[in-house]
């Protein structure tokens, strides 16, 4: 079964893009911690975490987001006010400075001036608030896109890639962070190797099949799911 902490529920869910599968329908839930998605570039981990945030539709299947079914449009004003979603690139925010791109995503998420600081303040960028995105260090540009990400505080955060220009020692100072801004987290790297320890679930995404990793002993003690789960002959579709 999948356990009634799943902010991700998927049923027979499929995507396809370009003419081929980036997952075959599977049927699995994503709980509450730290859940890490490993695979190569290109096979299909941004696709997924797009149809995650709702800026998707599964091709098949059914997909509800903490609680809600996503095929009802009435639905997705509240799905995307309660999670957050940092896209492996926001360049095109370069030339803001730190607190003028975490305010002008709390107005969007409806956030008020005293969340936007009280974040600033809670990731330590109050030095560097006035500084513009482009020039920053890659571990405190992340920490801003961070920050205005989760300005609303989210129940569910999507991460692509957030380790990609990092080395492993930041990543792992970054870990704890990023573990404490939502009761749940999903994010990706290219390699299980990146995520693992880190992570209290790893699945990997490989032509098209959603599979588990590795996970905690206590998040397996906790997590009641059955296995991945890909339907009988869904091969034969893509």
């Amino acid at each position: 079964m999948i356990v009634e902490s799943s902010a991700i529920v998927a049923r027979e869910m499929g995507v396809r893009r370009g003419g081929r599968w980036l997952l075959r329908p599977a049927t699995f839930g994503i709980a509450e911690g730290v859940t890490g998605l490993a695979g190569p570039p290109g096979v299909g981990k941004t696709s997924l975490l797009a149809t995650f945030a709702t800026l998707r539709r599964p091709y098949t299947g059914t997909l509800e987001i903490l609680g809600f079914h996503t095929e009802d449009s009435r639905n997705l004003r509240e799905i995307r006010a309660r999670l957050g979603y940092l896209p492996a690139d926001f360049k095109w925010a370069a030339n803001l400075s730190v607190r003028d791109f975490v305010g002008y995503v709390a107005y969007y998420k409806r956030a008020s001036k005293a969340a936007t600081e009280a974040i600033l303040a809670r990731m330590e960028l109050e030095d560097v608030a006035a500084t513009e995105l482009g020039v920053l260090p890659p571990d405190v540009r992340l920490c801003a896109g961070l920050a205005a990400t989760c300005v609303h505080e989210p129940d569910l955060l999507l991460l692509d890639g957030p380790g990609r220009e990092l080395d492993e020692s930041a990543s792992a100072e970054l870990m704890p962070l990023i573990r404490s801004l939502a009761p749940t987290v999903l994010l990706t790297a290219p390699t299980a190797q990146q995520l693992t320890g880190w992570c209290d679930r790893v699945l990997s995404l490989v032509r098209g099949r959603l599979t588990e990793v590795w996970a905690a002993p206590d998040a397996r003690a906790h997590d009641a799911r059955e296995p991945l789960r890909v339907p009988a002959g869904s091969g034969a579709r893509g």
